[in-house]
């Protein structure tokens, strides 16, 4: 399956990217991804190094008549998110992805295929190992753990460069050159809460919101695609003045994914069975009314199951769904600077409620670090007023645009040469690793951009084959573009 993967053009590229995506890799266990860079460098013969947390750094001088250019760096992450369908058989930690081919797309079978930011990872790869290739003396930094708390970043060593441009092949829009991004921070809402036996003449249901589109915290909140742990909120709500209780819900994955999934066990009793099975159907039809052309697949049902022993207590029960209700999610604020730019957003990714604690995974992104903090105010206050514990940990600075940046100035001439009109530069709501790179290097000239990519942090994550192209051509344009020293 994946030979066909190789057989694509620039065959560069796509051979790096099936090597690579043999390797399990997922962020906070990228040791097999770190000694496979690593071993890749040395094979080459060129300095190969691992700082302390486990970025690889591979160095490559340059080529005849670029001794005189800026040394720069190429980066992009090693890690990749692992998300897959509930009806997917696949370990993530054992097996490589499994790819194919599908009109111009690259895509996974039921899993994430790890376009971001493996092609940036095997683009850099193709570079270090071609030797016609002109282009000025290259640091390839690739960063560890960036999909769940940028910690290479954070962690790098601030003398293992000597580049004064970087390079950051992690957009997901090859018309776009980025110049700037959010930053976030994690939050995190924890309580205990009480548990009770189940009414008795009651009945056990499951109820299951799966078939949304999830997708990219970031880059796509904008979009105002549903979120499975506030439907299923909507849903628990409308539902509980019919006597319903809750016994456990497990919805959501990664922080940085817009939940696609959310399951909930809860009882009723069988007096109100019929009541609550009107409320359920008023609910449902209200959410995808609001939703219909937008997450066509959406579906929300419930059924019969084993009867339950125990039940979440009503008190808490009410102050926990509030909470949640309360929480903002979504768009909080668009940039009143930047037309059209997300300034900051808030996902809640994961709601687990469970054997007396409930626990709400939240990532709140903004590029103003006062708007951020903002809503991170806010949001703490929703938990805190239901009784929950609230810490915030992975915080991380925004990348501020630099308008008189020379290499901004030459790739976007470059791109209208190319391609005959002019590129989107901008910022983005993502949150790239720049600007925490530019708190260890604050004098780095910095621009990103990279291949199309679609579904990002979703198993409908897909790459396009001609955009790659697109995108190899511009590099190794772009590689001549470089300022002399």
């Amino acid at each position: 399956m994946n030979e066909e993967i190789r057989n694509l053009e620039p065959k560069a590229i796509w051979n790096n990217f099936a090597d690579l995506n043999a390797i399990p890799r997922p962020s906070k266990k990228e040791e097999r991804v770190i000694a496979f860079m690593k071993a890749f460098g040395e094979k080459l013969n060129l300095s190969t190094q691992v700082d302390q947390i486990g970025n690889v750094v591979i160095k490559k001088p340059a080529t005849p008549g670029y001794e005189d250019r800026q040394t720069i760096v190429l980066q992009s992450h090693l890690d990749m998110v692992h998300q897959k369908n509930n009806d997917t058989e696949f370990d993530f930690d054992t097996q490589g992805i499994e790819m194919y081919v599908e009109g111009d797309w690259v895509k996974a079978k039921g899993t994430t295929l790890g376009a971001d930011n493996g092609l940036g990872v095997a683009t850099i790869m193709a570079i270090l190992e071609s030797d016609t290739i002109e282009h000025p003396a290259i640091e390839a930094l690739f960063t560890i753990d960036e999909e769940t708390g940028m910690t290479g970043a954070k962690e790098l060593d601030d003398s293992i460069l000597e580049g004064t441009i970087l390079l950051n092949l992690d957009t997901e829009e090859d018309d776009e050159i980025g110049i700037g991004c959010a930053g976030g921070i994690d939050l995190t809402a924890t309580r205990n809460y009480d548990q009770e036996k189940s009414p008795t003449d009651s009945t056990a249901i499951k109820i299951i919101v799966n078939g949304l589109n999830g997708g990219h915290s970031g880059m796509d909140i904008i979009k105002g695609l549903g979120n499975a742990n506030k439907l299923m909120n909507r849903i628990l709500l409308a539902t509980q003045e019919n006597g319903l209780r809750v016994a456990e819900i497990q919805g959501g994955g990664l922080r940085n994914a817009i939940p696609r999934e959310s399951v909930a066990k809860v009882v009723v009793a069988n007096n109100q069975l019929d009541a609550f099975k009107a409320s359920f159907n008023a609910i449902v039809q209200d959410i995808k009314i609001e939703y219909q052309g937008l997450e066509k697949e959406l579906n929300i049902q419930f059924e019969a199951i084993d009867s339950i022993k125990e039940v979440m207590a009503v008190a808490d029960q009410k102050l926990v769904l509030n909470s949640l209700a309360a929480a903002h999610n979504g768009v909080f604020r668009m940039s009143p600077a930047v037309e059209g730019l997300v300034e900051t957003s808030n996902n809640i990714a994961k709601v687990s409620l469970e054997a007396g604690e409930v626990k709400i995974l939240c990532l709140t992104r903004s590029s103003v670090e006062s708007s951020k903090h903002n809503l991170v105010s806010s949001l703490k206050a929703s938990f805190e007023l239901g009784g929950f514990k609230v810490d915030l940990s992975g915080d991380y600075p925004g990348w501020a645009p630099n308008p008189n940046s020379q290499m901004v100035k030459n790739l976007a001439e470059l791109y209208v040469r190319q391609n005959g009109e002019e590129a989107n530069v901008a910022a983005c709501h993502a949150g790239l690793e720049c600007g925490i790179i530019g708190s260890h290097y604050p004098k780095m000239d910095m621009v990103s951009f990279g291949p199309t990519i679609r579904g990002a942090h979703s198993p409908d994550e897909r790459a396009s084959i001609s955009s790659t192209q697109k995108f190899w051509k511009f590099l190794l344009e772009a590689l001549k573009e470089i300022p002399k020293k």
